[in-house]
């Protein structure tokens, strides 16, 4: 599976992913004491849904588009608030408020979302993106854009001298054994950071090794390992990105609940088709 995200930003897997960076980002926040954003995979920064890419594949309509124009419950709105108040904010500054024309990937959202303090470390192997992100952020002291192979960076970056903060981990999956590096990766990471946040992202789709990666997962052993998965339609026969997972490691201890009790509505408003569900389960660690 190719995920280059032009083709995919503001879809419904960002939905999940971003609204969930923020609540996480906002926990830390509640410290006084500065912490650090480390994205490995942090791609252009600033996604315009206008461009032929995002016409093309049309994902944003049915992930932030539906979000945008929907009136939900007040408990969803209060999670959903800290990411679509920076989508709008950003759109704002645009001069489009009126319609979402630009979409923050997650080191913008990041950035947007954190503190005078705070710092942000974002990777990017690719060239081309690599230079995108850097004209995004210039001038910007508290972030650090390096080319990088992001796998690399769960070595070389951690333990951040903050000694606070969240390693977001999400691949394009271009590659055959992602599954198993985001294992490996956490392993490596976890044992340098063993206090740090960790986000990982994965799609969901009908060949997708969850029941053997979950096992992996259990193995490391490492405590408060939470399994966060949306499918917006049935995953046994439909083909192509059915769903979107997160592993999030030490994540914030009200964040399980709080998702138990707004997923059931946001599946509803991303579903696509018959099947669609959702699962919040705590994999290692006590609920």
């Amino acid at each position: 599976m190719n995920y280059r995200h032009s083709y995919h930003a503001g879809n419904f897997a960002d939905v999940l992913k971003h609204s969930v960076l923020a609540q996480i980002i906002g926990y830390l926040k509640r410290k006084d004491g500065a912490f650090r954003v480390i994205d490995t995979h942090a791609g252009i920064g600033v996604y315009d849904l206008s461009s032929p890419e995002a016409q093309k594949t049309g994902e944003w309509r049915g992930g932030v588009g539906r979000l945008t124009d929907a009136s939900p419950s007040a408990a969803l709105a209060q999670f959903l608030a800290p990411w679509l108040n920076a989508v709008r904010s950003l759109n704002t500054e645009a001069g489009t408020a009126n319609a979402v024309h630009l979409y923050p990937g997650s080191p913008k959202l990041a950035r947007m979302l954190m503190r005078k303090q705070d710092r942000l470390s974002a990777l990017e192997l690719h060239p081309e993106d690599a230079g995108t992100l850097r004209s995004v952020f210039e001038g910007d002291f508290q972030v650090r854009v390096t080319e990088l192979d992001g796998w690399l960076a769960l070595g070389a970056h951690l333990p951040p001298k903050e000694k606070r903060g969240l390693v977001l981990i999400d691949p394009p999956f271009e590659q055959d054994g992602e599954f198993d590096r985001l294992v490996d990766g956490l392993a490596r990471a976890t044992r340098r950071f063993a206090g740090g946040s960790y986000m990982l992202w994965h799609p969901i789709k009908a060949d997708s090794p969850l029941e053997a990666f979950d096992k992996k997962l259990v193995a490391l052993g490492r405590p408060r390992t939470l399994i966060v998965r949306l499918l917006v339609r049935d995953n046994k026969t439909a083909p192509g990105l059915n769903g979107s997972g997160l592993v999030i490691v030490n994540p914030p201890f009200t964040l399980e609940a709080e998702l138990k009790a707004v997923l059931p509505e946001l599946t509803g408003l991303l579903s696509t088709a018959p099947g669609s569900g959702f699962e919040v389960r705590m994999l290692v660690g006590e609920s």
